[in-house]
């Protein structure tokens, strides 16, 4: 039997917290539920949890911050916010402070889940089809396992979406990466905000790999992008 997927919530709305611990262990999760940021944050660094669900307006430890000191705990596990601020800028700062997902009050329970097992899908279902890690990319060492990109003892840690985008270019290097299943597999939804936030990567993955001449990303209009660039593997180096 599989092991059931472990939540971390925090939630300074009691009964909301414990409406949703309820809901997703009824749903077969187990949940941990926290009433503030700090108590939270300390009991995170004891425990190692499969995905998160953080308040974002809560006493001693604002979501956001928390979600910071989670990131620096745990680079990998997924963070989705659950808040009543739904100004632009409130996002944006969501998806900086390191979300996989954003949800505004009031939800429906139902749609929480859907979210919760794409993500999960996308954790546990991706392929790694890159076989030597660090992968060496042109004249760059890509170790998708740290998340760094190296080149003449210099090493750049990427993010958590820098990281998964370019092990997609990766994986399909020198042929088109499709737009749409991008999105879908880096941010879960395919809508204009995370478009936007993923040509922004994109752009950030150009700037770093501008060294090595023979490397380009290029945009395929309306489709998505093709990484050009020479791949040496340690059976074409034998």
């Amino acid at each position: 039997m599989e092991d059931r997927v472990k939540i971390f919530l925090c939630e300074d709305d009691e009964n909301l917290g414990m409406l949703l611990r309820e809901y997703l262990q009824a749903k077969g999760f187990e949940v941990d539920l926290f009433l503030d940021g700090e108590s939270g944050d300390e009991a995170f660094k004891l425990t190692k949890y499969d995905l998160c669900l953080l308040d974002v307006m809560m006493p001693k430890k604002d979501g956001f911050t928390l979600g910071r000191d989670i990131r620096m705990y745990n680079a990998d596990v997924p963070i989705v916010y659950l808040t009543a601020k739904t100004l632009r800028e409130d996002v944006v700062e969501g998806f900086k402070s390191g979300a996989d997902d954003y949800m505004t009050k009031p939800f429906s329970m139902e749609e929480l889940l859907l979210r919760i097992e794409a993500i999960m899908r996308r954790v546990n279902g991706r392929k790694k089809v890159l076989t030597d890690c660090p992968y060496q990319l042109g004249i760059f060492a890509f170790d998708w396992v740290k998340q760094t990109l190296s080149h003449n003892e210099q090493s750049y840690r990427l993010t958590t979406k820098e990281n998964a985008l370019l092990m997609l270019l990766c994986e399909n290097i020198n042929e088109q990466l499709d737009r749409e299943a991008s999105l879908k597999s880096i941010w879960g939804e395919n809508n204009y905000f995370n478009a936007r936030s993923m040509d922004v990567y994109v752009t950030k993955l150009r700037k770093l790999l501008k060294d090595d001449e023979r490397i380009e990303i290029l945009n395929i209009h309306s489709k998505g992008y093709k990484l050009i660039a020479p791949v040496m593997n340690s059976e074409a180096e034998a």
